[in-house]
């Protein structure tokens, strides 16, 4: 009896559930697009400036975008799974 009480408590159990995972694979998506909309814009001559590094979407956009997955980051870890 003891001994099957003893493997009951052992059986692992997940820090987070189902829901959680979600949505920290969507915050881990929206963080990968916010880094793809920063890439870029360089230039193969490193003698020729190419202003285009200043572009809208890579100075306010993209890391606005990473900021918002890391808020779903964090939104996912302090979810409650039972409810």
């Amino acid at each position: 009896m003891g001994e099957k009480k003893r493997k009951e408590e052992a059986k692992p159990t997940f820090v987070f559930g189902k829901k959680n995972y979600k949505f920290m694979f969507i915050g881990l998506a929206v963080i990968a697009l916010g880094f793809i909309l920063m890439a870029g814009g360089g230039s193969d001559d490193p003698n020729v400036f190419n202003p285009e590094i200043f572009s809208w979407r890579r100075i306010r956009l993209a890391p606005l975008v990473v900021l918002v997955g890391f808020g779903f980051e964090i939104y996912a870890i302090l979810l409650n799974p039972d409810e």
